[in-house]
């Protein structure tokens, strides 16, 4: 795996770099809500990049750089590729990131039309067609997943590149976390639509433990069966229509939620 260089091997601290891309900043306030964690984390590397919360601007190469957002613009798609030549390691941060956000909804309508129908001078906005992750423009080399991203993988994954071993990080559903909290299904007790058994864990399986199904903040698991679930909800008497809208949301771009949506809007329209 990428390693991260050992300050006792060389005898200087990791770099650390932090970059946003279009996003609302939520991953990058989860890194600094670690508070006393992070004091510790900070006294192993060298933050090197961080403008929300430093002034310290130089310049790369950087050891470890962690990126927040989606690619929507041309300057977005250039400016990944001199973070990629510039780190070590790349991690991409959170849904905009690994899925292309909320914004990815951009990629199922015309964005001209909304830039025309938002914007008094349309033609002085330079937009990309669609909200694309950033695996799909570069090579990353670990993704965590959220909106926003989880505070116990991030120090996970830190901690991990520091010691130089791989980090730990669930690629389950979110069925398991219920399971390990001993909350009650939502699904099977209660009726209520859930999306816990395709999306990935990582959030302590927080809306299911105050009977809310799962939004599908972590984004699809690693084997999903959308068809499966879509068809369970259909029993519970959810329309087709509003199957479809349930996988457009925070990873509304993650193939697996986008094939379900698109599958069941075309089953709607039928």
């Amino acid at each position: 795996m990428p390693r991260a260089p050992s300050p006792r091997r060389n005898g200087r601290k990791p770099r650390l770099a932090v970059f946003k891309l279009a996003s609302c900043d939520g991953c990058q306030l989860t890194l600094l809500d670690c508070e006393d964690e992070l004091l510790a984390i900070a006294g192993r590397v060298e933050v090197a990049y961080f403008p929300e919360a430093s002034r310290a601007m130089r310049r790369g190469p950087y050891d470890i750089a962690l990126v927040e957002g989606s690619v929507t613009t041309p300057h977005d798609a250039e400016r990944i590729l001199g973070i990629r030549k510039s780190a070590g390691i790349l991690v991409s941060l959170g849904a905009c990131a690994t899925a292309g956000g909320i914004q990815a909804l951009r990629n199922f309508a015309d964005v001209g039309a909304y830039v025309s129908a938002v914007y008094a001078t349309p033609e002085y906005v330079t937009t990309l067609a669609q909200s694309t992750p950033v695996a799909q423009h570069v090579r990353v080399d670990f993704e965590l997943r959220g909106c926003p991203i989880a505070k116990d993988q991030l120090l996970e994954l830190l901690t991990a590149l520091l010691a130089g071993r791989r980090p730990a990080l669930p690629t389950g559903s979110v069925c398991q976390e219920c399971k390990r909290r001993g909350a009650v299904c939502v699904m099977v007790a209660r009726g209520t639509p859930c999306l816990g058994p395709v999306t990935q864990a990582g959030c302590g399986a927080l809306c299911p433990a105050f009977d809310r199904g799962c939004f599908g903040c972590f984004g699809p698991m690693e084997s999903p069966n959308a068809a499966s679930l879509g068809a369970r909800w259909e029993a519970l008497g959810v329309a087709r229509a509003d199957v479809a809208r349930a996988f457009r949301t925070f990873n509304a771009g993650a193939p697996a939620f986008r094939a379900a949506s698109e599958a069941y809007e075309r089953e709607a329209d039928r």
